[in-house]
This record gives C-alpha cells, sequence and structure tokens, in this order.
C-alpha cells in the first residue's frame, strides 16, 4: 500500500525512505528451506500450501521425520478449517500440499539449478549461518536469492561472506507460521530492486503481509518489542511497580494483550536476553540494550518463563 505524505512533514524532512509496495518480478517456484525446526517447517508448510515447491533441509532423517509429521498434522488442521463440510476437497488440498515438499539432507544438493529462492532458518549464531551461507554460495545458482529468517542478527554482516550482496535479504517470518500474518521484508545496501520486488511478492504469494525495513538491529517488531520487555524488568528491579501491576496497567491502560512481563515468560527468558546480550555488546553506549540482572539471574537458575514452568512467574506444567 502505497500513501503521500503531507507536505508539513516533507517540509521537515520526513519522506518515506522505501515502499514494500510490489511491482513485476520475476516468480518464486521453488525454494529451499535450511532448518525445520518450528519456523523453517512452518515456512515449508506455507509454502507448499499456495503452490510453491519446496525442498526442506536438515541434518539428519530423524529431524526430518518430525517435521513431516508437524506440517502433515498442521496441513490437515488447515484443510478442516477451510474446507469444513468437504472431505474430498480436504483430502485433495492436504494430499496436494504435502506432494510439494520434499526433505533432504545433503544441504549442498538441495540448492539444484531450479532454486529461486533459499530461506535459512537455523540456529542464531553468526558464525554458523557465516558458514552455511559461504559454502551455498559456492554451488548455487547466480540467480539464486539468499535469505535469513534470523530475528535479531545482522543481514549485512551474513551476505559479506557471499558474491551476492545483491541478492541477498531477510524474510522475518513470526511464530507460529501458519497463524501470524506478518513478514518482515529487510533490505540491505547491496539489495537490488529485482530482489527486493521478488522477496516482497513471494511474501504476498504466501499469503502473508509484507513489511519493508533496513536492516537494523532486530528489524521493526523487535526493535521495539525487546526494549520494551527490558524496560518493564527495569521498572520492576527498581521496585516502582508488581509484575503484576505492571502487566495490568499495560493490559487495560494501552490496550495490550498481554503484559510485557507476562509475554517475556511466553517468549523465552533465554531468548529475550540473547538477543539483549547481542546488541548490548554490538551498541554498548545504547542505554536500550542494557542488560537487566534479574533476567540474568532467571536464566542463570533455568528459570526461563511459561516452557520451564517458572520464570517472573510460576506456570502449571501440564
Amino acid at each position: 500500500m502505497s500513501m503521500s505524505l503531507p507536505r508539513s512533514l516533507l517540509f521537515y524532512g520526513i519522506r518515506r525512505a522505501f515502499s514494500c509496495t510490489a511491482r513485476a518480478s520475476a516468480p518464486v517456484h521453488n525454494l529451499t528451506v535450511i532448518g525445520s525446526g518450528l519456523m523453517g517447517a512452518g515456512i515449508a508448510q506455507v509454502s507448499a500450501q499456495t503452490g510453491h515447491n519446496v525442498t526442506l533441509v536438515d541434518m539428519t532423517n530423524e529431524l526430518l521425520q518430525r517435521a513431516e509429521q508437524r506440517i502433515k498434522g498442521s496441513v490437515e488442521r488447515v484443510a478442516k478449517k477451510q474446507f469444513k463440510e468437504d472431505p474430498k476437497a480436504q483430502s485433495d488440498f492436504a494430499s496436494q500440499t504435502l506432494s510439494r515438499i520434499k526433505y533432504m539432507v545433503d544441504v549442498e544438493k538441495s540448492v539444484g539449478s531450479d532454486c529461486d529462492l533459499l530461506i535459512e532458518a537455523i540456529i542464531e549464531n553468526m558464525k554458523i549461518k557465516q558458514n552455511l551461507f559461504s559454502k551455498l554460495d559456492k554451488v548455487a545458482p547466480s540467480s539464486t536469492i539468499f535469505t535469513s529468517n534470523t530475528s535479531s542478527l545482522s543481514i549485512t554482516e551474513m551476505a559479506s561472506v557471499t558474491g551476492r550482496a545483491d541478492r541477498f535479504g531477510g524474510l522475518h517470518f513470526f511464530n507460529p507460521v501458519a497463524v501470524m500474518k506478518l513478514v518482515e521484508v529487510v533490505r540491505i545496501a547491496g539489495t537490488s530492486d529485482a530482489t527486493f520486488d521478488t522477496l516482497t511478492s513471494y511474501v504476498t504469494a504466501v499469503k502473508k503481509t509484507p513489511v519493508c525495513c533496513k536492516d537494523t538491529p532486530g528489524f521493526i517488531v523487535n526493535r521495539l518489542l525487546v526494549p520494551y520487555l527490558a524496560e518493564a524488568m527495569r521498572l520492576l528491579e527498581r521496585g516502582d511497580a508488581s509484575a503484576r501491576d505492571i502487566d495490568t496497567a499495560m493490559k487495560l491502560g494501552a490496550g495490550y494483550p498481554m503484559g510485557p512481563i507476562e509475554l517475556a515468560d511466553y517468549v523465552g527468558l533465554d531468548v529475550n536476553k540473547f538477543v539483549l546480550d547481542g546488541w548490548h555488546k554490538k551498541f554498548p553506549d545504547n542505554p536500550l540494550f542494557a542488560p537487566s540482572e534479574t533476567l540474568n539471574k532467571l536464566v542463570d537458575e533455568g528459570k526461563l518463563g511459561v516452557k520451564t514452568g517458572e520464570g517472573f512467574y510460576k506456570y502449571d506444567k501440564k
């Protein structure tokens, strides 16, 4: 969607950096997703559901078998919801979707001559990601666009180990992929217009809403969300308010569905710490990225939030 800014804002030098409107571009038919965890499997699923041919890659057949079962169950649920009164349509949708996904452990063979797009969705470790991209850059077709699903690491640093900065970008999907409608399309300095348009068109094709930004720490959502969660923790640390009152205030006063403390528990305190630590190391003078003593203590004690049964709050394990 494109909209013009009022002249009063243009007078003060406020302009849009770039538009996320998709222009005519080369369509994505075949893509490779590296990493079959929750994010990778979800990306494979929504791509296959919208007619794309997908190769899903991981280190072992056991990991791929688990992903295949997750995808099968999720696709069947989507089919039942989409075709409530039509069992045949449900069956056809599920079988056609699943037939478009193939599974592979040989990462280099996964980027064959027909690979239009590569989406990396592996562990959040820059060195491991760079090693992967460097390896694949040598064997992938020159036309293949490389992307990362990272939520917090620098796309520019990943692209630096390849010879295809013009065909490199970020595609940050949100969890659970099958449900969440947003994808952040991240453009680095070298990303060509053609690459950017192809990425935006692909996101629209998989029935998601693209929002576009430059390669800034955390992109849009996490750049706003993580400091917000961290400031709530500091408010608690100073004794200004209790965790429960902080959460209640933001739910009833700002209309948020969850308060920041309970949201931090839901996301995972280890995930919050990982992102904050990474940003603080890179930008030590930015107070928004300052570590939280309480967060560090809880993570050291193995209290990571909902997934371990305790974080800032205690949870009943079911």
